[in-house]
């Protein structure tokens, strides 16, 4: 495996679990205001779904710790390339 393709698999990874952060932030940030909307009418309507808020955070979790092993493979591929060039110097 190349360098190259491990920094660029790790950004890449990284990317995708930030993107995933932001789609997670955003389905909490719309049900928890549709939840404060629907208390402040007082009339009952169809209740906000707490398993979208659940998923939600759990996608926030899991999108968190793609995020991490992304970096520590951007860490290790900095790390190799480091060694390879102390040995090459």
């Amino acid at each position: 495996m190349e360098i190259s393709s491990a920094f660029s698999s790790g950004l890449q990874g990284y990317q995708r679990a930030s993107d995933r952060v932001t789609e997670a932030t955003i389905n909490i940030n719309q049900q928890t205001a549709a939840s404060r909307n629907q208390q402040q009418l007082e009339t009952p309507t169809e209740p906000v779904s707490a398993v979208s808020v659940e998923q939600s955070l759990v996608d926030l979790t899991e999108a968190q710790d793609q995020a991490e092993a992304n970096l520590k493979s951007v860490q290790t591929a900095d790390e190799v390339l480091g060694s390879i060039i102390d040995i090459r110097v």
